[in-house]
């Protein structure tokens, strides 16, 4: 099931199907952005059984844009060239939010990333994420 979620979710509210790139980069990273922080939060609560407040301290350190440039700096070598066109549409998105507290660079990179980890949701690919994020988290 947690392969094809995102097939599921289409199908049980009878979504028609779209082409993922038809989807613009900031939307791929608002996905992108659920998905990796209910991973990291998955994480924390099966590693340890702390208060709601730790929890949500320590996920906040692993998501933040800083961490996910760090992140996006590990898994680099192993991305597809598929992978790392998707995290440079995500990237170089003209975002009209800014970094409340992050460099624009780093707040760019972590755009990107979370743009390719929601691109690879919506093509049904949780393993490759998973594999990605395994490599990639210091947790």
């Amino acid at each position: 099931m947690e392969e094809k979620l995102a097939k599921s979710i289409r199908e049980l509210w009878q979504i028609p199907e779209k082409k993922t790139g038809q989807y613009s980069p900031l939307v791929l990273a608002y996905i992108g952005d659920g998905v990796f922080d209910l991973i990291v939060r998955t994480i924390l609560v099966e590693q340890t059984n702390e208060p709601v407040n730790v929890l949500h301290r320590k996920s906040a350190h692993v998501v933040k844009a800083s961490a996910q440039t760090e992140f996006y700096r590990r898994i680099e070598p192993m991305l597809t060239e598929e992978e790392i066109a998707v995290f440079k549409r995500g990237r170089n998105a003209k975002s009209h939010t800014t970094a409340k507290n992050a460099s624009i660079s780093d707040y760019r990179c972590a755009t990107g990333v979370e743009a390719m980890i929601g691109y690879l949701y919506l093509e049904n690919q949780m393993e490759r994420i998973l594999e990605l994020m395994k490599f990639g988290l210091e947790i």
